[in-house]
């Protein structure tokens, strides 16, 4: 099945913690049906340290589930995805507006 959010992608967040808030997808899991969404969903983690790098409380991206984000359309609106033919490559489409994501 073809992809409705793709890394790259603005959306924004329909339900959870963090709904109504807007970011970016950093990363898609399509086995999981999770995506990474910069400064959605964030987690303190603690991070030992070594060497190399300082320890401490680092903030980080979870993954959130696919079903609750949607993609911004041109207007800055939640919309949903479809596909269309044009020519002869299928191409992603803002139902709302209509135009080709």
């Amino acid at each position: 099945m073809a992809a409705k959010l793709r890394k790259g992608d603005k959306v924004i967040v329909l339900a959870g913690k963090d709904k109504g808030k807007t970011g970016e997808i950093s990363s898609v899991d399509p086995k999981s049906g999770k995506a990474v969404v910069d400064g959605v969903n964030i987690a303190v983690r603690h991070v030992k340290q070594s060497q190399n790098t300082q320890g401490g409380r680092t903030p980080k991206a979870m993954p959130i589930q696919l079903s609750n984000l949607a993609i911004v359309d041109a207007n800055g609106k939640a919309t949903r995805v479809g596909f269309k033919m044009d020519g002869d490559k299928k191409v992603r489409f803002a139902k709302t507006t209509g135009d080709v994501i």
